[in-house]
């Protein structure tokens, strides 16, 4: 019976990631960890599979990343993230834009396997993951990228956006505000139904304190300016006194659109800002934005690792969720 990178680690004292940088990059870990997990591969005699022996030859030698929308610097953040760790492993990553479109998914994936990559990291659009599963049934290893996996189908690595979106509101609360509308996107979006979740079931927690959701067509600045434009009475009003945008590009809009025209809103006088994502936009922004961070660069990094332990190991299906951090700028304070 053949032994496997899991029965490896054990008897290394490892993780199954650990096994597999020592076989597919030993110079990025400790050399005694490296004697350690090869003396346990000599004395069990494992031989890895024949996916891992394609990936270190190279079938194609890169990995595909389809992200929702290459234009959000999130998403450039998570790829450079991404690119590190597989220039480690000798592997190089192409990446493609889905626009948030389930038919242009489609056809990426359908392109990525005839183009015969060694793995596929893909942020998906919208709940169901059928196509994606009809991908892994043809052999294709798939790792889910900014999006927990509900189910232990998909090794996944994601932020615990319901938190996120917890954080926010209870910031916003905590600052003395009433009357809080979340902006942004589509309930469609997984990530972005779940910062709305958090957000009202911080509402619940919150007697006397409002919530609405005012949805928008897309999650880029126009669509921010347009909300603003939209919200700038009733903030003038005081019907509106906070608003938590669900990512950052949306706040940066809202910003733009509520600072300037004629009767222009004072940020955080008249409303208080508060953004998701952290890019470095958020922070050289105007008056700078308040932001739910995301670790970018790790969740591209750790993707990577995900996607060779899973070539390693089929049954490797490890899901990651990192800690969402808010991290306080003018905007509300």
């Amino acid at each position: 019976m053949s032994v496997s990178i899991r029965e490896v680690a054990a008897a290394a004292g490892v993780s199954v990631g650990t096994v597999s940088n020592v076989l597919n990059r030993p110079d990025a870990v400790r050399p005694e960890t490296v004697a350690k997990v090869r003396a346990a591969i000599r004395q069990l005699g494992y031989v890895p599979n024949a996916a891992a022996r394609q990936l270190r030859v190279g079938r194609s030698g890169s990995i595909g990343l389809i992200v929702l929308d290459v234009a959000n610097p999130f998403f450039t953040d998570v790829a450079r993230g991404a690119e590190r760790e597989a220039d480690a492993a000798h592997l190089s990553v192409m990446l493609a834009n889905s626009g948030e479109s389930v038919e242009r998914e489609d056809a990426l994936l359908q392109q990525f396997e005839r183009q015969r990559v060694d793995g596929l990291l893909v942020s998906p659009v919208g709940e169901h993951l059928d196509r994606l599963r009809a991908v892994v049934k043809r052999g294709l290893p798939v790792v889910l990228v900014d999006r927990g996996a509900d189910n232990q189908a998909f090794p996944s690595v994601a932020v615990d956006d319901a938190r996120g979106g917890a954080l926010a509101f209870e910031h916003l609360v905590a600052g003395g505000r009433k009357s809080i509308a979340v902006v942004g996107g589509q309930a469609r979006i997984h990530q972005i139904a779940e910062r709305v979740r958090g957000a009202q079931q911080a509402a619940f927690a919150a007697p006397g304190v409002g919530i609405q959701h005012i949805a928008t067509e897309g999650l880029s600045l126009e669509d921010g300016r347009m909300a603003g434009e939209a919200l700038a009475p009733r903030i003038r009003s005081g019907e509106i006194d906070a608003v938590f945008a669900v990512n950052d590009l949306i706040a940066i809009g809202l910003e733009q659109s509520l600072l300037g025209g004629t009767s222009p809103v004072s940020i955080p006088r008249d409303v208080a800002l508060v953004g998701y994502d952290d890019i470095s936009f958020a922070s050289a922004a105007v008056v700078p934005i308040t932001s739910v961070r995301q670790p970018r660069d790790e969740i591209g990094r750790t993707a990577v690792k995900l996607l060779l332990e899973l070539i390693e190991d089929p049954k490797a299906a490890r899901q990651v969720v990192f800690e969402p951090e808010l991290v306080v700028r003018a905007s509300s304070s």
